[in-house]
């Protein structure tokens, strides 16, 4: 639905609106154009230009492929490829492969997120580009101010700022009291890589992700304990002397060219258990929990956690849910059905893979029964999404 000129200019000059999203990303965006689809006023405040790459694994599961055509988005018209094998090494070089149950795709944040960003605007969401310092609630109605002096008000607010934030410090999230170690590297580079593969590449203190994108680039992003790292001198260093004892994984490293002229990095990564809901603030994508990323499902929880939320909005704007406090229940309740096991799961098979001896003993069993590996696999994985 797109809106009039004056309603544009209203949102702009006076900052109002139904909705302010905080964030950019996947869950931010896919609530921006669902949302503005649908008829509602939505400011989207992010502090990053677009486009801009991430640290990411950027293989999404096809269970989100419905609600992206939804929202009048095919990655395939942006170069996405199709992935249809999975395979899994230990950090002994220990291999197993097996067909994806559902498949997937491959996509770069960089072009997926301007592609959203652009349908956004199209849709006549109003994005700004300035930093949240802090939310206030009252009276029904949030206040939300920025670094640029900037001041937003609105009915709802979504939180979709990512895996760790200065807003959770301020909103004293029981998440961000805890250790955060681990530390997160990406680069794409040119090389032979299958098209229709994604890997996940065991290493002492981590794991590395491989697939394709668009353009034939080869996006390899790996996690690891920051206390691993720290004992080298920089990413090279640690590459070689860590990374590369998987033989896998230094085959694809030293028979490839960077397409980046540097890694690009995030760390105080934290796995800790976060709530859907803080200060009446609704949280999506990582906001609300991040899943192992050697489970490799992390952008499609971020998409249809915005579905679970702009449902739930609607339904609260359009008058047929009583309350904001029911809006927050069904949000909870919807959100825990739909990731809380995924996300416990996720956890537990990293737990296994971080353990050398039980890791092969796994993977002598998976080889033993093939058919094991795909169960496991739709234990972090869903169906299509429901439109």
């Amino acid at each position: 639905m797109k809106k009039s000129t004056d309603t544009l200019n209203h949102i702009k000059s006076n900052n109002v609106s139904d909705v302010t999203i905080i964030g950019g990303g996947l869950a931010g965006l896919c609530n921006a154009i669902h949302l503005s689809k649908c008829g509602k006023n939505v400011v989207l405040i992010e502090k990053n230009a677009y486009p801009k790459h991430k640290v990411c694994g950027e293989y999404i599961s096809n269970e989100v492929l419905p609600y992206l055509a939804f929202l009048d988005i095919n990655p395939f018209d942006f170069g996405a490829v199709k992935i249809k094998k999975f395979q899994l090494s230990t950090t002994k070089s220990k291999l197993i492969s097996a067909k994806l149950p559902l498949g997937g795709f491959g996509i770069s944040r960089y072009t997926l997120d301007l592609v959203l960003s652009e349908k956004a605007k199209e849709n006549g969401v109003v994005i700004i580009q300035d930093t949240v310092l802090n939310t206030v609630f009252s009276e029904g109605v949030f206040t939300i101010k920025t670094k640029e002096n900037n001041t937003f008000t609105s009915k709802v607010a979504i939180g979709a700022f990512g895996k760790r934030s200065l807003l959770d410090v301020k909103m004293e999230r029981a998440f961000i009291q805890q250790k955060a170690p681990y530390l997160g590297v990406k680069i794409h580079v040119k090389g032979d890589f299958p098209t229709d593969l994604v890997a996940l590449h065991n290493f002492k203190g981590g794991y590395c992700g491989v697939s394709k994108v668009e353009n034939n680039a080869i996006n390899l992003c790996y996690i690891t304990n920051f206390s691993s790292f720290k004992k080298y001198k920089n990413i090279q260093d640690f590459q070689e002397q860590v990374v590369f004892k998987n033989k896998f994984l230094k085959e694809i490293y030293l028979n490839s060219e960077a397409i980046f002229e540097n890694p690009i990095t995030i760390s105080q990564i934290s796995f800790e258990t976060k709530k859907p809901v803080e200060n009446h603030v609704l949280m999506c994508g990582d906001s609300a929990g991040m899943i192992h990323p050697l489970c490799g499902n992390g952008m499609s929880m971020a998409i249809q956690s915005a579905q679970i939320a702009s449902k739930l909005i609607l339904n609260y704007l359009n008058g047929f849910l009583s309350s904001r406090k029911e809006l927050e229940k069904q949000y909870i309740r919807q959100w825990n059905k739909k990731f809380r096991f995924r996300l416990k799961a996720g956890h537990f098979i990293a737990m296994l893979f971080r353990k050398e001896k039980v890791a092969a003993i796994l993977l002598q069993a998976l080889k033993r029964i093939p058919f094991l590996l795909p169960i496991i696999i739709k234990q972090t994985h869903g169906k299509p999404m429901k439109i």
